[in-house]
């Protein structure tokens, strides 16, 4: 095939993916709707919905020769004629069955054939033979022995990629190629694109008037060079000579005629201005649009995300989602993805319980998640997360805290339970009892709200015993512009969001307090820190003339105030941030850069950043000197494993992370070991002769001695009752073999230790 032919079959695969995507949305969401038990009109509607979709997705697989998708969309739209013509019934198994099959096309649609296994073709083809039974109006024996596994589809362009279920090793979610939101191209209606036309259209008007400004202004040039040229020479002839010159030149041209032409075109350049800045506003403002793109754009794969997940935990959740028809800045969009999949797996994982659970607490049996999304005050967007759980255990979390080191036992007892809730945002801290593939790592909402913060926006949390949590995220609408307080300290410029900035202070120096060696000012009855913008961001220090009063910045991020003080508060700008490129990716304290327009480049300070920076740099100092030399204890690890190879390879990943191991052949072997010698943490196998890794982990939670050792089980079994087996048994982390990797297993074993 020559190059012309593969790149042409690469367009023709590109477009199919988009239109095959479109066809899967649709299905699922039909799919979800028809859970909802609609009535019979509804019903009637959405069963021709689906089968019309699976019929024309069947189509686009054939003309691009992919043929196992059209194999089973073949018998997926038979059994939706079957279904129309009421010779077989809905029921949850047929439902699982359906959205298997769903799962299965997205991924052949993201997978090549060559790099599918055995085994992921064998249960395709058995998929297809059930759905050939269905599709023949037999009521076949479905079953639900298979939970539906969450599948990682591509990305549904220019929407958004399909969902993660799980974490990778460093608790985000996996970045793949095609696991993210691409949005290489979008579709724009063609009412957005005229104003852009007109207004281009409207530059060659500016584009002649700059022309025009570039005549006048050389006319003047040419002048003031002839008016210089003669005066050169009324010195070279002398006195007599240069005073007629002066006679004569004047006539022609003279200082009050280039006075009045400078003027002119000063006028005309100012109106010029007015009209390029109008002509930019309005350019932006149109271009900001075609970036725009409905919530919906991010959500529509959610409710079967949700679905899928609950499923596969024995639990039943349903998703709303309010406001999806708010317009949102792709950008923004493409960093939501990750946070809103924590808060919705968080929901799922720590606040719906089991249906009989619910039940017994006189909830329904299916549980409620919701998202939110809402615009205030015009520029900022709020998503609210919530679900109709049990809430925040408070004491938990205190708990974990202190184990975690985040709070000494002195200092807990006095804290609110507003100071406490917060810190599940705090990275390592779970309340999950146990380690899975679904959560337990304490990294979750650590992500959340760091990507809230690289946003310029805010995560916080509210909770209710009993009746559920509800997550609040606080962020800008575009990320292209912004306004931003300039300030200057030194001969330093600095750029404030405007959106942290609270209020701008001149403060008399009697004014300022002393409350635990920091300094504080009182506003409106609020004692808040008082700390110096250079001495938090460790510019050199310079003697400065004394003055009876500061001019400071109170800047406000979350529930947090804090004061810096400045040697002026200059303007507020509307500034363009720039990033500081591959090599300054990350920079403490800074977000970007701008250009004013004197082409002065400034930093752009990173608030999250900053309050960090302020609130070490007016902690009181401590310094400790013992002049010994502090010895580190050396970690003891326990692995048991009969095979030979898995014993082996574990021992090696572990010692050269830096552990020292100690390996048993069996249950038996192990919890011999571990009682007579001193170890940190047990990794074990589940299948092992004479004593499994459950009836292993369970013997140590009952052993006195050994009550509080971690235990890791490393095993092939991942169905859900494994891990439940695994959890009441008192595993702390749980590892399933087929998604086992070298840095998955020290990342658990860190956090357990």
């Amino acid at each position: 095939m020559d190059g012309n032919n593969r790149e042409f079959l690469k367009r023709l695969l590109e477009t199919f993916r988009v239109e095959a995507e479109e066809h899967i949305r649709a299905i699922s969401a039909g799919l979800m709707d028809l859970e909802k038990n609609p009535g019979e009109d509804e019903f009637t509607v959405l069963i021709e919905t689906i089968f019309r979709e699976a019929h024309s997705l069947k189509g686009a697989a054939r003309s691009v020769d992919l043929k196992e998708i059209e194999a089973v969309c073949q018998p997926l739209e038979g059994a939706f004629s079957a279904l129309k013509r009421g010779e077989i019934t809905l029921s949850p198994a047929l439902f699982d069955l359906f959205h298997r099959a769903i799962n299965v096309i997205t991924q052949l649609i993201s997978s090549p054939r060559e790099k599918r296994t055995t085994g992921e073709k064998s249960k395709t083809r058995e998929l297809i033979s059930r759905l050939a039974e269905l599709s023949r109006g037999a009521e076949t024996k479905i079953t639900s022995e298979e939970p539906p596994r969450v599948i990682e589809p591509p990305a549904p362009e220019p929407v958004m990629e399909a969902y993660s279920a799980g974490e990778s090793s460093d608790g985000t979610a996996p970045q793949a190629a095609d696991e993210r939101i691409t949005m290489e191209t979008v579709r724009i209606p063609t009412a957005r694109l005229d104003p852009i036309l007109l207004q281009a259209e409207e530059m060659i008007l500016i584009k002649m008037a700059a022309g025009q400004r570039v005549i006048e202004l050389k006319e003047i040039d040419h002048a003031l060079a002839s008016l210089k040229d003669s005066s050169e020479k009324w010195k070279e002839q002398g006195p007599g000579v240069m005073g007629r010159g002066v006679d004569t030149v004047w006539k022609e041209i003279s200082l009050s005629t280039l006075q009045d032409k400078l003027t002119a075109v000063t006028r005309v350049a100012e109106q010029d201005f007015r009209t390029i800045s109008r002509m930019v506003e309005e350019h932006l403002e149109s271009m900001k649009q075609l970036l725009m793109l409905p919530a919906s754009a991010l959500t529509e794969v959610f409710p079967k995300m949700v679905r899928d997940l609950a499923r596969d935990q024995g639990k039943e959740a349903e998703l709303v989602i309010i406001g999806a028809e708010i317009e949102i800045d792709k950008r923004i969009l493409e960093e939501l993805k990750d946070p809103l999949i924590h808060l919705l797996r968080n929901c799922i994982d720590h606040g719906i319980k089991k249906p009989e659970e619910r039940i017994l607490l006189n909830k329904k049996a299916k549980g409620t998640i919701s998202i939110d999304f809402r615009i205030k005050d015009g520029r900022q967007l709020e998503i609210l997360v919530s679900d109709d759980g049990e809430g925040i255990d408070e004491k938990k979390v205190h708990d974990v805290a202190i184990k975690s080191g985040y709070l000494s036992r002195e200092t807990s007892g006095s804290l609110e339970q507003r100071k406490i809730i917060p810190l599940i945002f705090a990275s390592g801290i779970t309340t999950s009892p146990m380690i899975t593939d679904i959560s337990g790592r304490g990294l979750g909402l650590a992500i959340v709200r760091e990507k809230a913060e690289k946003l310029g926006g805010t995560v916080s949390v509210e909770t209710h015993s009993g009746r559920g949590t509800a997550f609040r995220l606080a962020m800008p609408l575009t990320l292209a512009t912004f306004s931003g307080v300039l300030v200057r300290t030194d001969e330093y410029v600095f750029v404030l969001p405007t959106l942290n900035v609270e209020r701008a202070v001149i403060i008399n120096r009697e004014e300022i307090g002393t409350v635990e060696n920091r300094e504080t000012i009182n506003l409106d009855g609020h004692i808040i820190s008082l700390v110096r913008l250079c001495d938090v961001l460790e510019l050199p220090a310079v003697k400065s003339k004394t003055t009876e009063s500061i001019s400071a910045v109170v800047i406000k991020y979350g529930d947090s105030s804090i004061a810096f003080q400045v040697d002026e508060v200059l303007e507020e700008h509307q500034v363009l941030v720039k990033g500081l490129g591959r090599q300054l990716v990350r920079v403490r304290n800074i977000a970007g850069a701008t250009v004013l327009g004197t082409g002065r480049v400034v930093p752009v300070l990173n608030v999250p950043d900053l309050l960090k920076s302020a609130l070490k740099t007016s902690a009181p100092a401590r310094i400790e000197e013992t002049g010994q030399l502090k010895t580190v204890k050396p970690i003891n690890i326990l692995v048991a494993e009969d095979s030979i190879t898995a014993r082996t390879l574990i021992k090696n990943i572990l010692e050269t992370a830096g552990y020292r191991i100690t390996t048993a052949v069996d249950g038996m072997d192990a919890f011999i070991r571990a009682r007579s010698g001193e170890f940190d943490l047990v990794v074990s196998d589940v299948d092992m002769p004479r004593m499994n890794g459950f009836e292993l982990a369970a013997k140590i939670r009952n052993d006195k001695k050994l009550a509080d050792l971690p235990v890791v089980l490393v095993t092939a079994l991942e169905s859900r009752e494994d891990r439940e087996h695994g959890i009441e048994a008192g595993a702390n982390a749980y590892i399933v073999k087929s998604s086992f990797d070298q840095s998955n297993l020290l990342e658990v074993v860190k956090r357990l230790l």
